[in-house]
């Protein structure tokens, strides 16, 4: 492998988080995402339970009062960012890395509303389980899922014929 892959990998990395931390990113994608991910979490939830409700980033069970509040870090945004730069990175069509982008994100952010819907019944079960699950145990989750949706990127990549 050539050492363009991981400089430009890198560089977009760098790139993607820094331009992520700004107030016009955050104002009119980062927030808006993170709302819209606590609300269809919340919209999973209730299907199991009518007590869910949301308001903004936060879902609360308005028996018990226990609520997240879905930040920056659990909103996936962090997980596409570093699939993003992987799949721009590499030689590969455009066609290609597009649709591994959308399929990818589909992929990511499936598996964070997983976690945050399990986050917050967790939370009401046991607090101790919850700051675990939360701080160590998805976080590492979220990342390997980003790693192998890569991988399987990488293998379908790899099948297509190569562009004239």
């Amino acid at each position: 492998m050539s050492r363009r892959f991981p400089i430009l990998f890198v560089a977009l990395l760098l790139a993607l988080f820094a331009l992520e931390l700004t107030a016009p990113v955050q104002a009119h994608f980062v927030r808006p995402w993170t709302d819209g991910v606590a609300w269809l979490s919340g919209v999973l939830a209730s299907a199991i339970d009518s007590g869910v409700a949301t308001a903004g980033p936060v879902i609360m069970d308005r028996q018990s009062g226990f609520a997240v509040r879905v930040e920056a870090g659990c909103n996936g945004v962090e997980a596409m960012i570093v699939l993003a730069a992987g799949m721009l990175a590499f030689s590969a069509p455009w066609r290609l890395r597009i649709v591994g982008l959308l399929v990818g994100t589909v992929a990511v952010q499936f598996l964070n509303l997983v976690r945050v819907v399990s986050l917050f019944y967790l939370g009401q079960w046991n607090f101790e389980a919850f700051e675990f699950a939360h701080l160590y145990l998805w976080q590492a989750l979220i990342m390997l899922d980003v790693l192998i949706v890569w991988l399987l990127w990488l293998r379908w990549v790899g099948r297509e014929p190569a562009a004239a």
